[in-house]
């Protein structure tokens, strides 16, 4: 049971010291100048397409996947009159 509390104790410890040496790695300039402050990028909104309904199924779908026929609204070409 030592033998195993010892065998974690030391796993712990080689993993800690290996994730503070890749902290110090990342971390900031030692040469005293602060980094640039990065600008948080503003997420673009997206506009809401416009939603029709299939006028044989009814399911909706965006107008950019309207096929158009007779003029009515259609979600597919199967869907559409001939």
């Amino acid at each position: 049971m030592t033998r195993l509390l010892f065998w974690l104790a030391l796993i712990f410890l080689v993993i800690a010291a290996v994730r503070s040496k890749l902290r110090k790695m990342s971390g900031p300039p030692q040469d005293g100048s602060s980094p640039a402050p990065q600008q948080p990028r503003a997420a673009e909104p997206q506009q809401a397409e416009k939603m029709l309904q299939c006028a044989h199924c009814g399911v909706h779908f965006p107008a950019s996947e309207n096929v158009p026929a007779n003029g009515r609204d259609y979600c597919c070409a199967a869907h559409a009159p001939h």
